[in-house]
């Protein structure tokens, strides 16, 4: 019998481990910003890497891994977002919970998950932005399911969330849809992961959303 998984294995928390021990401690005039999410978050940084190297204004720091659930991310909140003490978090979770990564999981679940980190970053005096869930008709590894609604749904919810909680939103939903619960072929050669220009169109959404969230907190 194969032994169970160790709990640094399941949310993989030796992926980031070295690059978070080499980080130095963020310069009080030059906020950083975690990005903590999957595949699509952790892509971005290949698809994009300009916009993830040091700058004198803004440090943006890339902690996605591919095929990761929210719970997983939950997991490793502390080591990967609270220990490295940025001014703000960029939450995109959602994608591989409703693809059934880990079995299946009710969306009540993943919203309950994305919430505790949230709060997590609240308790910590860390700023908050959760992405909206990118648009999908089909995922390629799983392709007996239909994710389009249960993507609005749960971006419907994260949205009355940040309202509520005084977070920031942005919504990349928008900008990528076909308007058929899919995203734009142009935008994602899978369907799913967002090609450089799925990313180019998307970051100015985000440094829109970087600004609100700093400024609401007078940063």
């Amino acid at each position: 019998m194969d032994a169970a998984p160790t709990f640094l294995e399941v949310a993989n928390l030796a992926h980031y481990a070295d690059l978070n021990s080499a980080l130095s401690p963020p310069a009080r005039a030059k906020p950083r910003v975690v990005f903590l999410g999957d595949s699509i978050t952790e892509g971005w940084r290949d698809a994009d890497p300009g916009y993830f190297a040091p700058t004198v204004s803004i440090d943006r720091i890339d902690r996605g891994i591919s095929g990761q659930t929210s719970p997983q991310m939950l997991l490793r909140f502390q080591q990967d977002v609270v220990a490295l003490h940025p001014a703000a978090v960029h939450i995109m979770a959602g994608t591989n919970d409703i693809a059934g990564n880990w079995g299946a999981m009710p969306l009540e679940s993943t919203e309950s998950t994305i919430a505790a980190m949230a709060e997590l970053a609240h308790a910590n005096g860390i700023r908050v932005i959760i992405a909206s869930v990118p648009p999908a008709r089909s995922f390629p590894w799983r392709p007996n399911l239909q994710p389009g609604p249960a993507v609005v749904r749960l971006n419907q919810w994260l949205r009355t969330y940040c309202r509520q909680h005084g977070d920031t939103y942005v919504d990349y939903y928008s900008a990528l849809t076909d308007g058929a619960l899919g995203i734009r072929p142009e935008l994602a050669s899978d369907g799913v992961h967002p090609t450089p220009a799925g990313y180019a169109l998307m970051r100015p959404l985000t440094e829109s959303a970087i600004r609100r969230a700093l400024e609401v907190h007078g940063r």
